[in-house]
């Protein structure tokens, strides 16, 4: 990621923040819509859940600036996300309904740029996560 896309990824982001807990709903309501089998790796009351991921997402935004500062913490979710039945093959799920998210809740601020910024963020953190958790050997398997 270049400088210009961490700051759209996080001015972008700083425009979504006030609505978080309608971004979670969108984000897992779209998750469950576009691969209904992974609800079964959540709890039934998503309340907690949610707040874990716009915190989760806040750290990494965060921390883009220095990508360096945010990889522990990258590393340990994606173990953790093993335990939970998560697969190399869920992540590009994920992302996409990530990425509904923030077109719905961005609007009109959901440009091009915005979009490859984002994508390029959750690319980056994605791959990282799934060798972290898998290695290259288990991915290539998967």
């Amino acid at each position: 990621m270049n400088p210009t896309q961490v700051r759209l990824v996080q001015e972008s982001f700083a425009k979504v923040a006030p609505i978080s807990e309608t971004a979670a709903v969108l984000f897992y309501d779209r998750l469950f819509e576009i691969a209904p089998t992974v609800k079964a790796m959540f709890p039934a009351d998503m309340t907690e859940q949610r707040k874990k991921l716009m915190a989760m997402l806040a750290a990494v935004v965060n921390g883009l600036a220095n990508l360096e500062s945010i990889l522990p913490a990258a590393s340990a979710l994606a173990k953790r996300h093993v335990a939970y039945g998560a697969k190399p093959e869920h992540y590009p799920v994920v992302g996409s309904a990530l990425l509904w998210t923030l077109e719905k809740g961005l609007g009109d601020a959901w440009t091009a740029d915005v979009a490859d910024a984002w994508t390029a963020a959750y690319g980056t953190l994605s791959g990282f996560m799934i060798s972290e958790a898998y290695g290259r050997r288990s991915q290539a398997a998967e």
